[in-house]
């Protein structure tokens, strides 16, 4: 009996098969593009074609509008519908002028029906189109003009106005429509009433075109004016939530700096406080090394948290944060910058919060160096009032009497490493001082004041067992 040995094969590479997706469509793009203009066609003069669409008064706040005085500006947002109004009227004396040799009801009818297409374009502008277009015939026909063409004179000045509102009324793709379908009919028309192909279609083609395109492209220039404006609303929108966050970090990273003092001074006194009471009980001893290792578990995640939050470009600070106490050397670097400035103290003078007075500071500090940017030669005042509930702090400049500084100047840019000794590097102004008054529950006004200057008045409320 033979052995039987099975002989290796060589795998094949498996084939890739397309099969056609149930439901997919197998047809040409020439196809596919034809069937869209087509539904197009049909949404933008079919569907909808007698929906009621009353044209709307211009905007009060035009660009136009605007600059005329009230009692104008009530009748001149609706210049629109005069403009409508004043070419009925000049299609109706075109009509009666053709007419005026037969005067009756018919020729009335024959005057009237073109105009009345046209005010027709005030509330239905898709049946006006299609009115216009329906009505030409008719009207060329029994006037007497179905010999020279499809199109009576009235109709003629009727269909052209009524092409360039509706078009104005809707989008560039319908007034193309509208302008191919009047081809069509003029071609049409001419081989049915006779006369070849008439003059007066040619040259009524040629001006509703240019009409159409000016349309057209104003259309598309005004659409492109709305798109960059909600863009750069959103724009305005994004910067604004972008300052914000940026000054909410700034805050996040300076009050970093007091509560990571405090936390090591809870650790250092836990650390050491069992060493100054003689034989401290095994319960006080694990109290306060408890104590401890929470404080320092507490200045990890501070720590880690400012990691996160720090930016690239991010420093340290070499010295502490600055507190009220620093206002004479802030007062002093704004004087050799250019500014003059006074500093008021009432009240019984206490040490407040850390958090308070770094507040309080930076919001003198960045109130000084806004009057220094934009009241250049001006004065200034600094006011703080220590009160029962807490601290009341106002900065006011008066005018600007002076040239504004280079725009390379310190004081002037804004910029980071150009800023002068008095700024943060935030500048951000009033964001960042609204973000540090509404962190403590506190209060701020901001205003022109009424000899030109401007005022920052700012209250930041302190409890009684919060005051150190």
């Amino acid at each position: 009996m033979a052995d039987v040995t099975d002989t290796p094969t060589t795998p094949t590479a498996p084939t890739t098969q397309r099969i056609p997706r149930p439901g997919a469509d197998s047809r040409s793009p020439e196809f596919r593009l034809a069937m869209g203009a087509l539904a197009g066609l049909r949404r933008d003069l079919f569907h909808d074609a007698f929906a009621y669409r009353p044209l709307a008064p211009m905007a009060y706040d035009g660009p136009v509008i605007r600059r005329l005085p009230a009692a104008v500006r009530r009748y001149a947002v609706w210049t629109p519908h005069a403009v409508v109004a004043g070419g009925a009227l000049l299609v109706l004396l075109i009509g009666a002028s053709v007419y005026s040799g037969a005067l009756g009801p018919v020729t009335l009818v024959f005057a009237a029906a073109p105009a009345v297409t046209v005010l027709m374009t005030l509330v239905r502008p898709v049946l006006a189109f299609w009115a216009s277009l329906a009505s030409a015939p008719f009207l060329a026909v029994l006037g007497g003009f179905g010999g020279g063409g499809p199109w009576a004179p009235a109709t003629v000045a009727a269909h052209l106005t009524v092409l360039t509102v509706v078009a104005a009324r809707t989008r560039p793709r319908t007034a193309f429509w509208m302008w191919l379908l009047t081809g069509a009919y003029g071609l049409f028309a001419a081989a049915v009433l006779g006369g070849g192909y008439p003059g007066d279609t040619t040259a009524l083609l040629f001006v509703s075109a240019v009409a159409l395109l000016v349309v057209a492209l104003a259309q598309v220039r005004r659409d492109a004016e709305r798109e960059v404006a909600a863009q750069q609303s959103v724009t305005a929108v994004e910067r604004d939530r972008r300052t914000l966050l940026e000054e909410r970090t700034t805050i996040a990273r300076e009050l970093h700096d007091v509560v990571a003092h405090h936390m090591s001074v809870v650790a250092i006194q836990a650390e050491a406080a069992p060493y100054r009471v003689q034989d401290p009980p095994p319960e006080l001893a694990q109290a306060f090394a408890t104590i401890r290792e929470n404080a320092v578990a507490a200045l990890t995640e501070l720590r880690r948290v400012l990691g996160v939050v720090r930016a690239e470009d991010y420093e340290a600070p070499d010295a502490p944060q600055p507190t009220l106490a620093d206002l004479d050397g802030l007062l002093g670097n704004v004087r050799d910058a250019g500014l003059e400035v006074g500093l008021a103290i009432t009240g019984a003078v206490r040490q407040l919060p850390p958090g308070v007075e770094l507040s309080a500071y930076r919001i003198t500090q960045e109130a000084l160096s806004n009057a220094l940017r934009h009241a250049p030669g001006a004065s200034a005042k600094v006011e703080v009032a220590y009160v029962l509930g807490g601290l009341g702090v106002r900065i006011v400049n008066g005018p600007a009497r002076g040239l504004r500084k280079p725009a390379h100047h310190p004081a002037a840019t804004g910029e980071r490493g150009l800023r002068s000794p008095l700024s943060d590097g935030s500048g951000h102004g009033l964001t960042g001082m609204r973000e540090r008054v509404s962190m403590l529950n506190g209060e701020m006004t901001t205003g022109p004041t009424e000899d030109g200057g401007y005022e920052v008045a700012v209250f930041l409320p302190v409890a009684k067992d919060e005051t150190v």
